[in-house]
């Protein structure tokens, strides 16, 4: 069996003994993210059977009928528009009573209603949370090596960036992030990971602001925050900087942010709590009187989604282990005035974390 079937089947593995304990008969899965990660298949319509004993059959519709036989060739795969249907009618003609688990957290009240119309009378469905995502959270080498690769290739447009000087007074936010996305994109990236974030002067004070066309002027905080998607995985990193020359308040909270960001690092270590992280970020933020301006969690994983678990945040429950991914990106956000977010993508070690977003922090005054 090929190396990429061998870590399908483990992950099937894995689920079905974490739903053993449930008396899951078998479990249907039609999340696109999980389809993808439990089987290899990237179509956009698709579904899951996994059985106790670890047999397992696919469905599509006819669009992808050459796709998914080469994305995942050690399944049976059917074919049908309503993936769900058809992969509950399997069991049609069993008898007895089958307990089949869906996600719960990815049905709207409609779609689980159409799986319970179409549901053979054997079939009792069983909702199930957050057990998939447990097993995301620590990922392979093979993962790890994925994600150091859409890294290096977004960090890269963004150095491409700054180096031709597209990064400057007198363009609209607009313009940098259609000339950083082009990067990516013939770097190698199929798309971006989400919408691409470049907010200046005061727009820099809303954390999600976008790209407008505002013109960047002269003095401006200017915050990317941007992201590519390769082969499933995504990359996820933010950087500030002054378009010309810095007043003294740009100064002061990127010196503060700076800070914060790195303690959040190296705060980052196999064992530590998720709430102590964002606190190792939140109470030097807090202590330089700028705690009220932080006003979003510090950090989440990144992997097949760009915000996945674990979190950090002050209601961040559970411990960071070795594999796990987790960005830091405390900010301060000053109404009227500016603000400065610093992000970092770590894979958590047995050592100091690594660092995937290698584009420097350094404060930086890019000619205006």
């Amino acid at each position: 069996m090929a190396l990429a079937d061998t870590r399908f089947s483990d992950r099937r593995r894995k689920l079905a003994a974490q739903l053993a304990g449930q008396r899951i008969d078998a479990v249907l899965v039609t999340h696109l993210t999980h389809v993808r990660y439990l089987s290899g298949f990237s179509g956009s319509n698709g579904g899951l059977l996994l059985r106790k004993d670890l047999t397992a059959q696919v469905a599509t519709d006819g669009r992808y009928t050459t796709q998914i036989a080469q994305e995942v060739p050690d399944l049976e795969a059917i074919q049908g528009r309503a993936v769900g249907k058809v992969l509950l009618q399997q069991f049609a003609d069993v008898q007895g009573p089958v307990r089949v688990g869906f996600e719960a957290d990815y049905l709207t009240v409609s779609e689980l209603k159409e799986l319970e119309d179409s549901a053979p009378e054997a079939v009792t469905l069983v909702p199930v949370s957050g057990v998939i995502e447990d097993i995301r959270l620590v990922k392979d080498p093979l993962e790890l090596a994925k994600l150091e690769e859409i890294a290096a290739l977004a960090n890269k447009a963004l150095e491409d960036l700054l180096a031709a000087g597209e990064l400057r007074a007198g363009r609209t936010e607009r313009q940098v992030a259609a000339d950083l996305e082009y990067r990516m994109r013939m770097l190698g990236s199929e798309r971006v990971s989400f919408d691409t974030i470049v907010a200046s002067g005061p727009n820099s004070a809303l954390p999600h602001h976008g790209a407008d066309d505002r013109i960047i002027a002269d003095g401006d905080l200017v915050t990317i925050d941007f992201g590519a998607h390769l082969r499933g995985f995504n990359s996820d990193c933010t950087r500030t900087y002054v378009v010309g020359t810095a007043n003294d308040f740009a100064k002061e909270i990127y010196d503060v942010v700076l800070r914060a960001q790195e303690a959040g690092v190296a705060a980052s270590v196999p064992g530590a709590k998720l709430a102590d992280v964002d606190a190792a970020c939140r109470d030097i933020i807090s202590a330089a009187g700028y705690g009220d301006y932080f006003v979003h969690s510090t950090g989440h994983g990144v992997g097949l989604d760009v915000h996945e678990a674990p979190f950090a945040a002050q209601t961040g429950k559970g411990e960071l282990a070795a594999g796990m991914t987790l960005t830091i990106e405390p900010g301060i956000y000053v109404p009227g005035k500016g603000g400065v977010r610093i992000e970092d993508t770590l894979i958590i070690t047995e050592g100091a974390p690594k660092i995937v977003t290698a584009a420097t922090k350094e404060f930086t005054e890019v000619p205006a």
